[in-house]
């Protein structure tokens, strides 16, 4: 399904012709961390140590997800490819963040034989 479609935070494709624009796509996941990594961030912080590899794989779960969503979401509008691809984050309250992956659905056509 979606492991066909190129996908890429530039403009076009080297290599590859756009042929039709498709629109927006994006996925969108609202995460925070478990009571677990909570908890371990939170005793990490007060002894001392990394916290950040708790919250980091967090919030590289979350980066996944809405990634794999916004190309189920260009899968479904028949893209070939994803231009100008972003992430986007926002804490949308106390230890709960939004994260979204968007980028405009194209099709595409191969330049060479």
């Amino acid at each position: 399904m979606d492991s066909k479609i190129a996908v890429t935070t530039s403009q076009h494709f080297e290599g590859s012709r756009i042929t039709g624009y498709l629109g927006i796509v994006r996925g969108i996941v609202v995460r925070s961390p478990d009571i677990g990594r909570s908890l371990l961030g939170g005793l990490k912080g007060v002894v001392g140590g990394n916290i950040n590899t708790y919250y980091e794989e967090v919030c590289e779960e979350a980066r996944e997800q809405a990634f794999r969503r916004m190309l189920k979401h260009a899968s479904a509008h028949g893209a070939d490819g994803v231009i100008a691809m972003h992430y986007d984050a926002t804490e949308y309250k106390s230890g709960v963040t939004e994260v979204l992956c968007y980028g405009t659905a194209v099709k595409l056509q191969s330049l060479g034989g």
